[in-house]
């Protein structure tokens, strides 16, 4: 089982959950995150004063899936989040040593 989390730009959400649920995933935690990366931030005025906005606004989604499911989910989100443009976002894998649904007690993949 791995653990996919992908920070991306807020308005291309609907897209990335609508393409994870065309390739069956069921479940997505979404999280509103602030960060940089190559970008590093930009300057915006605001009644006459300039002010750098060093932290831009993302959005974190975090996909619980099995092993063979992982590539169709990097996919899915990379050819929804993708605009060509610089602060796109990343996508990280990590793996899950256990998963237990609290409802039920299942484990493993049958708690995803």
């Amino acid at each position: 089982m791995k653990l996919v989390t992908a920070i991306i730009k807020p308005f291309k959400l609907d897209d990335v959950r609508m393409a994870l649920s065309q390739i069956g995933v069921q479940g997505v935690t979404v999280t509103e995150v602030k960060g940089f990366g190559r970008q590093k931030g930009h300057t915006e005025l605001y009644r006459g004063a300039e002010y750098v906005v060093d932290f831009l606004p993302k959005v974190k989604l975090e996909i619980a899936v099995a092993e063979a499911e992982v590539d169709k989910a990097i996919e899915a989100i990379i050819s929804a989040a993708n605009s060509g443009k610089i602060g796109d976002g990343k996508i990280f894998v990590s793996s899950l040593e256990q998963v237990i649904r609290i409802r039920t007690g299942e484990t493993g993949e049958d708690a995803i």
